[in-house]
């Protein structure tokens, strides 16, 4: 045979894998190629999707926590002035406590004052009564002088 033939026959037989590699073998790694793209580009917006909704999360975590850091601030200020108030009116109640223990004690001790006046004026009375007995070298009769005795006392 002579190499023009094999050279044509070797063109048919190429000229036939390239038509049955097209029509049988071509078009399934297309379609897998295909579909692996499709794969691909779904995961990269998956991901782009994550990445944005990671952010948008962060950012409202970030929003969250500045809330509360406001309102844990917002309460301890509260509760410092909760505090302030309850020490002023624990002193204000020991202020009054001690105004009142002050008064009463001013109150006995203007008692004792009286009573102790009275004890005086008793005992006065008792030794002006037994000087003018001296004096008179009688006996009074206290019974019978009351009233001059109590006018005695009413004037020490």
């Amino acid at each position: 045979m002579s190499i023009n033939a094999t050279l044509f026959v070797q063109a048919i037989v190429f000229a036939i894998l390239v038509w049955f590699t097209m029509k049988f073998v071509w078009p399934p790694i297309a379609t897998a190629l295909d579909e692996r793209a499709r794969k691909i580009a779904d995961g990269l917006a998956a991901a782009d999707k994550a990445r944005s909704e990671l952010s948008a999360a962060n950012q409202r975590i970030e929003a969250e926590l500045a809330q509360a850091r406001a309102e844990s601030a917002a309460r301890l200020a509260e509760a410092e002035r909760m505090a302030q108030r309850v020490i002023e009116e624990a002193k204000a109640r020991a202020n009054e406590e001690a105004a009142k223990i002050v008064a009463a004690a001013q109150a006995e001790a203007e008692q004792q004052a009286v009573k102790a006046r009275e004890a005086l004026r008793e005992q006065v009375a008792i030794l002006a009564v037994k000087g003018a007995e001296q004096i008179l070298r009688k006996e009074v009769n206290p019974a019978v002088h009351a009233e001059l005795l109590h006018r005695l006392k009413s004037e020490l």
